[in-house]
């Protein structure tokens, strides 16, 4: 049965975090709207308002949605995932006081999944409890975000592995307790079976950042992203997380909900961009007449609408094929989850680009301005394009799977649908009724047969 309604009972949830969010999360994106508060956990703010609002959202079971009871989250699938993360999309802060967080989100998931009960004990523990933060640290320099150009190379030897190389945008590292890295291990084989993720705490010897990477806006030197260097990094053999070769499987358990996740708080951006359009039209006049009794600006408006209304309900259709691959574990399933997720990260941040830009211009002035948060909300378009993979790297695997199983046309010249060779089917199909018919016209204008 197809059904678009939420049960009474999580709907009430979803009012509860709405309320919250607005009432006492989103004030925090106004005293402290940068990149590095919060994740700061020495900070004040931190330890005096967002602690406290932790444990109310904990209190209230809605503390790391994302993961199974057994490591202290809900449990909740996609779909009801999406609908949490659209409310919480709308504030900066609001992941992270919900437990949900990236990069932390998806480094939680792969210590779950592939960690050892040491490595949980000292790693996942504290990061799910959202006292410490943490680092994945896969792209490079020189090979961007494809792992054919990987360089970064960790070497056995008897005490451990030895490190060396370079890794780029390393999320929130200058908070980061401990680094997860993705790095060559035999290069001798093909990429996809020869890296391997390690575990790298916080000062280990040999792992430097040389300088701090951040988003337009921000000062030179002082982003939040970390450009490393690794010089002869020695890594115990216990820091090894899975099997050695294992890196693209562990990757794909944390990029596939991360990117998901990020078009899931995308929707939460654009309703507000939505929202905010709504309310300068109604609020605003021009040439003496209200700017409501424009009909192109009433077009503007229900052109964004239909552009996030849409992109909603296919971020909602993607988290529906993720939940039931999860499910029934069948293969055709799970290829159809990896294409939707894929196809709603394409689609991301073209939507945020276009939706927001139409806002941004009905604002005039004032929505170019540091006045509202347009421009920020419309940054993450470009942010996300190449975040989590390029976006044409994503409409690549897109067509291929749609390819995948595509059956060539008996006739590669014209194709299955060319009408004169279809129609001389069909009147092959009908022969015996050749003769029955007339298009001649009787005296009632009528045709007989």
């Amino acid at each position: 049965m197809w059904d678009f309604s939420t049960d009474p009972g999580f709907q009430g949830e979803l009012d509860w975090v709405a309320e919250f969010v607005r009432e006492e999360v989103e004030p925090l994106d106004l005293l402290y709207p940068g990149n590095h508060e919060p994740y700061d956990r020495e900070s004040e703010v931190f330890k005096e308002v967002v602690r406290p609002l932790q444990r109310r959202v904990k209190e209230r079971g809605l503390w790391a949605a994302h993961l199974p009871p057994s490591l202290g989250g809900m449990g909740m699938g996609q779909v009801r995932l999406a609908l949490l993360n659209e409310i919480l999309g709308r504030s900066q802060w609001a992941p992270m006081v919900f437990g949900t967080q990236a990069p932390d989100s998806g480094n939680a998931e792969i210590l779950a999944h592939y960690g050892n009960a040491e490595q949980r004990r000292l790693y996942l523990e504290p990061l799910l409890d959202g006292r410490i933060v943490s680092t994945y640290a896969m792209t490079e320099p020189t090979g961007g975000a494809d792992p054919g150009g990987f360089t970064c190379r960790a070497v056995r030897d008897a005490d451990g592995w030895v490190i060396n190389g370079e890794k780029w945008f390393a999320s929130n590292y200058p908070h980061a307790a401990f680094v997860i890295a993705m790095v060559i291990t035999d290069p001798d084989v093909a990429v996809h079976r020869g890296t391997s993720m390690f575990i790298i705490p916080r000062g280990t010897p040999g792992m430097e950042m040389v300088r701090g990477t951040g988003l337009f806006g921000e000062p030179l030197g002082e982003g939040v992203h970390g450009y490393l260097r690794f010089t002869d990094c020695r890594v115990p053999a216990e820091n090894l997380l899975g099997e050695p070769g294992t890196a693209f499987a562990i990757a794909q358990t944390r990029l596939g909900g991360g990117r998901l996740h990020h078009a899931m708080r995308s929707v939460g951006v654009l309703r507000r961009a939505t929202e905010m359009m709504t309310e300068r039209i109604a609020s605003r006049t021009t040439r003496g007449g209200p700017l409501a009794d424009q009909q192109s600006v009433r077009q503007s408006l229900a052109e964004v609408w239909i552009a996030v209304e849409q992109f909603r309900l296919q971020v909602l259709h993607a988290a529906w094929q993720v939940d039931r691959s999860r499910e029934t574990k069948d293969p055709e399933h799970v290829r159809a989850a990896r294409l939707h997720i894929s196809a709603v990260k394409a689609a991301t941040p073209g939507t945020l680009v276009d939706v927001v830009y139409k806002v941004m211009h009905l604002h005039g002035a004032l929505g170019v301005s540091n006045e509202l948060p347009l421009m920020r909300m419309w940054q993450m378009g470009p942010t996300l394009g190449v975040a989590d993979g390029p976006t044409e790297a994503h409409k690549d695997v897109v067509a291929k799977l749609l390819l995948r199983n595509a059956v060539p046309a008996d006739d590669p010249l014209f194709g299955s649908e060319h009408l004169p060779t279809k129609v001389a089917a069909a009147r092959a199909k009908f022969a015996a009724l050749a003769g029955k018919t007339s298009t001649e016209k009787t005296s009632t204008g009528k045709k007989e047969v």
